[in-house]
């Protein structure tokens, strides 16, 4: 770790960030420094509006990535390496106003059944039964699985928040099957270079092959499965209180915005609780 990563981290730490968010905004900052191929304290203002707009045209990441992008470099320009705010701006790219894609059910068990590998299939599985974020799937523990309440704990979720989420017998079975393949502790899915959990681009890789192979045009990465989880449960006829907990949202308004995504999927004949249990029966094979 260089001393400037070092000093940046320090500086999130004493400010009570979320071990996810210091992860997620010291890889934005290595970005940086890995396309100039020099130390972030030696690029230009100008240099790092380019990258911003390099992001955004010539990699065309999500409004989500972007906005992270665009935050931690205020983080350590502004904060770590002090540099005057009325000479430095990076300003957030607009929110997007279209709607996302949502998978049906058809479309996710399509997708699942067409991932190979099986610890990618079972992160997979995990990651839209639980209505997951992409860090919280990677950072799950061995110990965070309850089989007896059937529930998973996400630890220090977005926000620096902890809190419950359902676990289906569907998914219980799965996480089963997978144990004894991978006996790793103490993360459920460990990178090959243990013990660290695996690196996000190589789950977002993994559903966006399984997605071609399966067939399917929406555009979307893993985080479609989010949305799809949420949306379903409202369908069914969920209490919007309960899916604000279940995906941990802050604030009711972030929850209620899925009322306009109903209006343009259809109606399932599922009730709450067939939702809450939609992976209890296996799939056939």
């Amino acid at each position: 770790m260089t001393e400037l990563r070092r000093q940046m981290d320090d500086d999130m730490q004493v400010r009570g960030m979320a071990d996810r968010t210091r992860e997620t905004y010291l890889w934005a900052v290595s970005g940086l420094a890995n396309f100039y191929r020099r130390s972030p304290d030696r690029i230009s203002d100008a240099e790092i509006q380019a990258y911003r707009l390099h992001v955004i045209r010539e990699r065309r990441r999500s409004w989500s990535t972007c906005n992270i992008v665009v935050q931690a470099l205020r983080f350590l320009y502004h904060t770590t390496l002090t540099r005057d705010r009325m000479t430095f701006s990076v300003p957030s790219p607009r929110r997007p106003g279209t709607l996302p894609a949502i998978l049906s059910r058809a479309d996710v068990e399509r997708l699942i059944a067409h991932v190979v590998n099986l610890r990618h299939r079972t992160m997979i599985l995990t990651t839209d039964a639980a209505g997951l974020r992409l860090s919280e799937v990677l950072h799950l523990r061995v110990t965070d699985i309850d089989a007896a309440r059937m529930t998973i704990r996400v630890e220090q979720g977005k926000g620096g928040k902890d809190r419950y989420t359902v676990l289906s017998r569907r998914l219980l079975a799965a996480l089963r099957a997978y144990w004894p393949v991978a006996r790793s502790t103490p993360w459920l899915f460990p990178s090959t270079r243990r013990p660290h959990p695996m690196d996000p681009s190589a789950l977002q890789r993994a559903y966006q092959t399984a997605k071609r192979r399966a067939g399917i045009t929406k555009a979307g990465g893993i985080h479609g499965l989010r949305h799809a989880f949420a949306t379903h449960l409202l369908e069914g006829g969920v209490d919007i209180h309960t899916i604000q907990r279940l995906l941990g949202h802050g604030h009711r308004s972030t929850t209620t915005r899925y009322f306009q995504l109903t209006r343009h999927t259809e109606m399932g004949p599922d009730s709450p609780l067939d939702l809450l249990e939609r992976f209890a029966t296996p799939p056939p094979g």
